[in-house]
């Protein structure tokens, strides 16, 4: 049974940092482009970060220069940094991990983790 386990989430004050990371039980993890989603209260969940599986990287505006997605195949697992944080991007983090191979699909998702950040 394929899981999708993140953590790292948390309380933070304005200004400050965490790191999110996923472990994920997954066949052939490095074939998976991995994305950083967030669903705030009463608002849809919209895409953070992804790094696909040859290494490139795309960012939300809200985030880009604060945020960075790295990922570790050896390991299995995909991490977000998190810096100079706003009481915006307080949300629940969920990792996803997507394949598709000739009209074939395979798309998982964590729990998520709540992040609030608040003085």
């Amino acid at each position: 049974q394929v899981q999708l386990v993140e953590s790292g989430g948390g309380l933070v004050q304005p200004g400050g940092s965490l790191r999110l990371s996923c472990g994920a039980s997954l066949y052939n993890f490095a074939l998976y482009t991995m994305t950083w989603y967030r669903q705030a209260p009463g608002r849809q969940r919209e895409v953070v970060a992804s790094m696909s599986r040859d290494g490139g990287t795309n960012y939300a505006d809200s985030v880009t220069g604060r945020f960075i997605i790295s990922r570790d195949n050896a390991k299995n697992t995909v991490s977000l940094q998190m810096n100079s944080l706003k009481p915006e991007d307080t949300a629940v983090y969920y990792c996803n991990a997507l394949r598709t191979l000739f009209g074939s699909k395979w798309d998982y998702w964590g729990q998520g983790t709540q992040v609030t950040v608040s003085s």
